[in-house]
């Protein structure tokens, strides 16, 4: 789904973007533009980043 409509980016782009190593909003912002013209989609990527951030760290756990 699209969650930033002022650039584009979609919920798997920005998981992508966590899953290559971002892991705080101003990463995102800056690589991906997401809260940095209107800032609708602020609380919703800030929720797409704390649960993927959780499950890597759950699966790192599980692996280790």
């Amino acid at each position: 789904m699209y969650v930033c409509i002022c650039h584009g980016v979609t919920d798997k782009k920005i998981e992508a973007s966590i899953e290559a190593g971002a892991t705080t909003m101003k990463q995102l912002s800056t690589e991906l533009g997401v809260a940095s013209q209107c800032g609708k989609c602020a609380r919703v990527t800030k929720k797409i980043l704390n649960d993927k951030l959780y499950e890597l760290a759950e699966n790192a756990v599980k692996v280790a």
